[in-house]
């Protein structure tokens, strides 16, 4: 059952990977995507396939994480024998609340480590919801996309926003090979999904010179690299979007560009997306 699982997971990803093509991309890559999305269902053996189908029809996030115990997409907590069944893998068990088909999440698994809310500080509004002056490097040294996502992975590790770098890098060079995250403009969207136990988290690092980023031969300067708890898949769209709409404006790149320093970069930043990132 555990290969029925890896190949659901496979699905899902590419299936979002698909829906993020059609929200932001120039639809090239959209008959691709439905072929490799039509060879893993056929794949599927008839009782997965059929509650793949069944769920799919109400919502593209079919699978979910376990994660203490809990489904890590409605929080529902999981009695004790399901969570055994789910770790060992012997069928496919569903969450009794949200009904999506629940996997154990890996022991090596990159998880978020959110600092907890102090009573009376504000709350954060706009792209500082999902970012911080930690996360900015003005001058990425790496001339490689994988040493770029590398450095702003270190960085998001440095200051204790999440977990383990080389897993985060593993999986953001995997997705990338599914399908570039590189467009127009020069920016490009690297990220990783199924990232638990916080919220949606962004860094943004600049090239000046450029990385050639793709097979495309394009060169990127602005990478922004965002981990993503798999419940706000729905929302990370929006949120591309919005970031998108911002830096399609060359102005918001000039400002990024003049950004000297991180502190630069994070003012440059929030103020390129106070009206796109609410």
């Amino acid at each position: 059952m555990k290969s029925q699982i890896n190949i659901l997971n496979q699905l899902q990803e590419l299936v979002l990977t698909r829906d993020e093509h059609h929200r932001i991309g120039d639809g090239s890559h959209m008959d691709a995507l439905d072929q490799s999305i039509d060879a893993l269902v056929d794949k599927l053996d008839p009782q997965p396939k059929a509650l793949y189908q069944r769920l799919y029809k109400k919502d593209h996030i079919v699978m979910a994480p376990m994660v203490n115990g809990c489904c890590a997409v409605c929080g529902m907590r999981l009695p004790i024998s399901q969570v055994q069944q789910v770790r060992l893998v012997k069928t496919i068990q569903t969450c009794a609340s949200c009904g999506r088909m629940l996997f154990n999440e890996e022991d090596d698994a990159p998880r978020s480590t959110p600092e907890p809310h102090v009573r009376g500080e504000p709350r954060k509004t706009g792209i500082s919801r999902f970012s911080a002056e930690e996360l900015m490097i003005c001058d990425l040294k790496s001339a490689t996309t994988e040493g770029a996502i590398r450095e702003l992975a270190d960085a998001m590790v440095a200051n204790r926003f999440v977990s383990n770098a080389d897993a985060l890098v593993a999986a953001a060079m995997e997705r990338e090979g599914i399908l570039s995250t590189a467009m127009s403009d020069g920016l490009a969207f690297p990220h990783v999904r199924g990232v638990e136990g916080g919220g949606l988290t962004i860094a943004l690092g600049i090239s000046r010179a450029g990385i050639v980023y793709d097979d495309s031969g394009a060169k990127v300067n602005f990478i922004f690299f965002s981990v993503i708890p798999v419940a706000v898949s729905a929302f990370y769209l929006r949120l591309m979007s919005g970031l998108t709409e911002s830096f399609g404006k060359k102005e918001n790149r000039d400002l990024l560009l003049e950004a000297k320093s991180p502190a630069d970069l994070w003012k440059a930043f929030m103020r390129a997306t106070r009206h796109t990132i609410r």
